[in-house]
């Protein structure tokens, strides 16, 4: 079933983000990929500048556990919107650990065969700017 292999997709990918291995998520991506997240002032476009990006991330990024809440993936065709909250128990350099509270959105593409994540978008589910006033 398509939705299980894309969450599956996800979640191999995110197992070793937590490991210090940014590169797991290149291999779900299509060479067009575009992608957001909190730490970027702009869209960031195709395969090779995400490579630059999450280069410095590589051994730096320790998860000890995380929970990926209410995944939904709606398939259209040959395309699929996977979204989800995860709840991620980053560790610091110190050793202690901090949940940080992320929405997730997807969209897959069915591509020579292989579900392909043609677009990527992470924000906070609180920004710090919000926290409390929410």
């Amino acid at each position: 079933m398509a939705e299980d292999e894309i969450i599956a997709l996800e979640r191999a990918a995110l197992d070793r983000w937590g490991a210090g291995d940014p590169f797991g998520f290149l291999e779900t991506y299509a060479d067009e990929i575009s992608y957001f997240d909190t730490a970027t002032p702009r869209r960031i476009d195709g395969l090779a500048a995400m490579a630059a990006y999450y280069a410095p991330f590589t051994g730096l990024i320790k998860v000890a556990r995380y929970e990926i809440i209410g995944p939904r993936v709606q398939r259209h065709g040959d395309a699929a919107i996977l979204s989800y909250n995860l709840a991620s128990d980053a560790v610091r350099p110190d050793g202690g650990e901090v949940t940080i509270h992320w929405n997730s959105t997807a969209v897959y593409a069915r591509i020579e065969g292989a579900w392909k994540s043609v677009h990527s978008h992470w924000s906070l589910t609180a920004p710090p700017a919000l926290q409390g006033v929410m």
